[in-house]
């Protein structure tokens, strides 16, 4: 068998602004690998997404679970949720007061230009799913879709409508919203009282003290010299323009909507940061090439506990696909790794690797656009050992070098299949459980 060496790791200069970025279709472990980062920045920015992406922080013998919230906030960082987000207010309040209930000291900016979603959005998600019948995507049903659609139909409302006190454009979005409930599903909306100017504007009241020019605060902060950590939702599998459409998310979660969804122009963004796991795991509907559906992936969904942070759904799992990570790397430009639940695949041997397709009997390493074709794929493996040594940080393994043979060798060889290197190793939920190599500067 060929010993895949690690390429060498060019020494990363510490950038000042740093984008995170899940690499597969989601649930990558960005939360543990944002909150291990965000000691040494100074602010950590989210940038896209609502409450359908689900972040899981474990300090000591407390989990911490994020939908919106920045990860940050566990450190007691300056957080900042920008115009790219999509908020429920009622579940930012919620996790608001979850942190103050632990006595963490909250320090949270919200654009003023954010989308909020109303019980209305949350309605017609349902509505529009239960509709599609055996055509439906597997949403949330949070109301993520529906906002995003009334921002670009230009119905949406804002935190601004409401520091403004613009009661004008909520009746716009009212009437829209009710025409659809009522004309186009035949039924009346869930709540009238709930779904209300007055009973909303109570509840967002409560987080106007946070509301601010979340773009021209963190100009400041760079020119000020500030550390910024941009954290992504989602992954780049799920991107509404380069995911595996419609099976996506609906908003862009590639490095490049770190500038457009804060307003800090992209020349601040130094550096980008991967994050994959050593295996592939996908919720909801959609192709999946290298799923498992015998022992082998039952095995990494009980010892990965994959299910769902928001849902509690379980995730479907099957070996690392190198195609669809090559295509992720291109489009996020990501010079680094971190591989995460590298420790769900001790003991499994061998260990298959996806490094191209079989698409009506040619090979191809190109990852299809059209996702019918993604689904007729036939995955082409590569084998290697696996590794039987339980690994945790240590003096012995707190260098790359030391860890088992095999699993330099599988770290080397998505290195020399991808051209970007890995500079973090996850092997656990704890910020502990994590291995860093010396040469990655933060």
């Amino acid at each position: 068998m060929v010993i895949y060496n690690r390429i060498s790791l060019r020494i990363m200069k510490s950038p000042q602004g740093l984008v995170v970025i899940g690499l597969q279709w989601g649930d990558e472990g960005k939360g543990k690998i944002v909150d291990v980062l965000s000691e040494n920045f100074d602010i950590v920015v989210r940038f896209q997404g609502g409450s359908n992406a689900g972040h899981t922080v474990i300090v000591a013998n407390d989990t911490h679970k994020f939908r919106i919230m920045p990860t940050g906030a566990v450190r007691g960082k300056r957080t900042v949720i920008g115009n790219g987000v999509v908020i429920d207010p009622t579940v930012l309040i919620e996790e608001i007061e979850a942190l103050r209930e632990a006595k963490i000291e909250i320090d949270l900016l919200i654009s003023d230009r954010a989308h909020l979603i109303t019980p209305f959005h949350i309605q017609i998600d349902g509505l529009n799913e239960t509709a599609k019948g055996n055509m439906k995507l597997g949403t949330t049903k949070r109301g993520i879709g529906p906002t995003y659609c009334d921002k670009v139909a230009r119905v949406g409302v804002r935190l601004s409508d409401f520091t403004q006190r613009n009661s004008e454009q909520w009746s716009v979005l009212e009437s829209s919203a009710k025409s659809i409930i009522e004309k186009i599903y035949g039924t009346v909306v869930d709540d009238p009282y709930i779904a209300s100017l007055e009973s909303f504007s109570s509840i967002i009241k409560k987080l106007l003290p946070y509301v601010g020019d979340s773009g021209e605060y963190l100009e400041s902060a760079f020119n000020t010299g500030k550390r910024v950590l941009f954290e992504g939702a989602q992954g780049t599998l799920l991107d509404i323009d380069h995911g595996t459409y419609p099976f996506v998310t609906s908003s862009n979660c590639v490095s490049a909507a770190a500038s457009v969804g804060t307003g800090v122009p992209f020349s601040r963004l130094d550096a980008v940061l991967g994050v994959c796991k050593a295996y592939m795991t996908r919720v909801g509907t959609g192709p999946f090439p290298t799923e498992l559906k015998d022992d082998i992936g039952h095995r990494m969904q009980n010892r990965g506990k994959e299910f769902g942070t928001v849902t509690g759904r379980p995730r479907r799992c099957g070996w690392l696909d190198l195609v669809a990570l090559r295509y992720a790397i291109r489009i996020n430009g990501c010079s680094h790794l971190a591989l995460t639940k590298v420790d769900v695949l001790t003991g499994i041997n061998p260990l298959k690797v996806c490094v191209a397709y079989d698409v009506n009997g040619t090979e191809t390493s190109t990852f299809p656009s059209y996702t019918e074709m993604l689904s007729e794929v036939v995955p082409i493996y590569d084998e290697m050992a696996g590794w039987t040594e339980e690994i945790e940080p240590s003096p012995e393994h707190s260098d790359f070098n030391n860890l088992p043979s095999q699993l330099q060798n599988y770290i080397g060889f998505i290195e020399r299949s991808t051209g970007s290197k890995v500079a973090m190793v996850s092997v656990g939920p704890r910020r502990t459980d994590t291995i860093v190599d010396s040469r990655f500067r933060f």
